[in-house]
């Protein structure tokens, strides 16, 4: 899967950020190290006035951050190992057409300081979505046959955003069961309820929880931002 593969199969913007939001409050309450350490996956509301922000780090390298502006959602992924890597030569550039046909109301994101690494926005995948727009998009890029820029690892969790598939990853991330039921009530984003979150960690501190929540906009309706 590459980018062009990732556009068609990615949700409007409401839905994808409620995902982030939802993936995002799972992974704060089954971390035993949160929030000492920040979890893999992080979702901030008004990181900057009006934006919400939804991060992933996998701590080895691989990352993504999606930017839910008023004027559209800026999306872009980082995958090391991947054919796009702007590590692959000395130059140090970018995919060919990666950031072509960027809009101009969403152009000053990949020049933003927290995605910057040695003044380099590092980059193998870049997407976007304006404001009213009827799809997404991405600049002209090409791959041959085998190449790829790490979309399917990046963003599948987000592509599937069943419970299934976030418990089989918290399982596997976090090396213990995970109650489906409790993951799937999470997800809807309905009320939190301490049976919900106690089924997904017994230790949790509930109001903690609850704060942490509220902060994401937890329990906002899906289309009260976009």
């Amino acid at each position: 899967m590459t980018v062009q593969h990732l556009l068609p199969l990615l949700p409007d913007p409401a839905e994808l950020r409620a995902r982030c939001r939802g993936i995002a409050l799972l992974d704060s309450i089954l971390d035993r190290h949160a929030p000492l350490y920040a979890p893999r996956h992080a979702f901030v509301r008004d990181w900057r006035e009006g934006v919400d922000l939804a991060t992933m780090d996998n701590g080895s390298g691989d990352q993504y951050a999606i930017v839910f502006d008023p004027a559209g959602v800026f999306l872009y992924g980082f995958d090391h190992e991947s054919d796009a890597s702007p590590w692959r030569d000395e130059d140090h550039e970018h995919w060919p057409g990666l950031l072509d046909g960027l809009p101009a109301s969403l152009a000053a994101y990949p020049e933003a300081p927290e995605f910057q690494c040695e003044g380099f926005l590092d980059a193998t995948v870049c997407a976007w979505r304006e404001s009213g727009a009827a799809e997404w998009r991405c600049g002209p890029v090409e791959f041959g046959p085998g190449e790829t820029d790490g979309a399917e690892g990046l963003f599948g969790l987000l592509l599937d955003g069943s419970p299934e598939a976030y418990a089989g990853f918290a399982e596997d991330h976090y090396e213990r069961p995970v109650d489906r039921g409790a993951v799937a009530a999470v997800l809807a984003g309905g009320p939190l309820t301490r049976c919900t979150v106690g089924a997904l960690s017994a230790d949790a501190d509930f109001g903690a929880v609850v704060a942490r929540a509220r902060a994401m906009g937890f329990g906002e309706p899906a289309g009260s931002r976009k």
